[in-house]
């Protein structure tokens, strides 16, 4: 698995959604969904787009299993994160208990990047 190429192909898909809600809220002048936009930007694009460079510039981080584990978590966590905050945010989903729900998203983006500072630790 590449994962710089990973990291840096996802992250223009997210830089995209990220544009299109933009463009959509700008269009509308409904604002309701402000938080996923700015977090696809984010979470989606800058973080990934830093993933991806770091990878490609300390290839040992490649090897082994934290830097596969980290590109999962981020990937799962940062999807389902903002599909559900998108959810709550329109109404479709209720608050309760869809928020506390979001809390494992967002714990699997943090132990991803507790991986990647590990990763970066052991061969940087």
């Amino acid at each position: 698995m590449n994962i710089s190429r990973g990291f840096l192909v996802t992250a223009v898909l997210y830089l995209l959604v990220g544009i299109g809600i933009g463009a959509m809220m700008g269009a509308t002048q409904d604002f309701t969904l402000r938080p996923v936009h700015a977090h696809l930007n984010l979470l989606g694009f800058t973080l990934m787009t830093l993933f991806g460079f770091g990878y490609r510039l300390i290839p040992s981080m490649n090897d082994g299993w934290m830097g596969r584990a980290h590109f999962w978590l981020h990937q799962i966590g940062t999807f389902f994160l903002m599909l559900g905050l998108a959810l709550m945010l329109t109404g479709i989903l209720p608050e309760m208990p869809t928020g506390p729900i979001l809390t494992i998203f967002e714990v699997m983006i943090f132990a991803g990047v507790v991986l990647w500072g590990l990763n970066l630790w052991k061969n940087a």
